[in-house]
């Protein structure tokens, strides 16, 4: 997941956890950690090197917004789930389509692409089925357009933002 503290962003792996013993990795540095949380948002984590550090979380809603106290600093998180990125990017890149290309805007697995190279498609016409997160996503051509090339199969396991069909529009 990735977790935004103020105006920076970091990604974040739970690698093992083991009753309290934690190894997560952090921007790919890797962190073994001893972590006992309280029911009152008290957290107490220790290193492998024997460092010690306290941490009051608070939950102000429902929501993935925290506020976490370390000595005299508090910090804004927000943990950004994979649903939840996912959800974003689709909204904010017009749901994987672009005037030429049909993408991902996440990690994923092919489905099923319903055109061929070559055919002429209509605007709205569903052209590719993509799973992420276990939803399946089913996407459209934006305009009448003829499928350029296909650039994946089906079964094959996708990047984030990675071209998946190429499209030319119709004059």
């Amino acid at each position: 997941m990735e977790v935004r503290i103020g105006n920076e962003m970091a990604e974040v792996e739970l690698l093992s956890k083991e009753d309290n013993k934690v190894s997560i990795s952090i921007n790919g540095t890797v962190y073994d950690v001893d972590i006992v949380m309280a029911e009152n948002g008290l957290c107490s984590i220790i290193t492998k090197d024997g460092k010690s550090y306290n941490a009051e979380i608070r939950r102000p809603d429902k929501g993935n917004e925290y506020t976490v106290n370390v000595l005299f600093d508090s910090y804004q998180v927000e943990m950004i789930d994979l649903q939840t990125k996912y959800l974003r990017n689709r909204k904010n890149s017009d749901g994987g389509m672009a005037q030429d290309r049909i993408f991902s805007p996440m990690p994923g697995k092919i489905v099923k692409i319903l055109v061929e190279k070559g055919e002429k498609v209509e605007a709205g016409k569903p052209v590719i089925i993509v799973e992420a997160m276990k939803m399946q996503s089913e996407y459209k051509v934006k305009n009448d357009c003829i499928i350029k090339d296909i650039l994946v199969s089906e079964g094959t396991t996708i990047r984030g933002d990675e071209t998946l069909i190429s499209l030319e529009p119709l004059a």
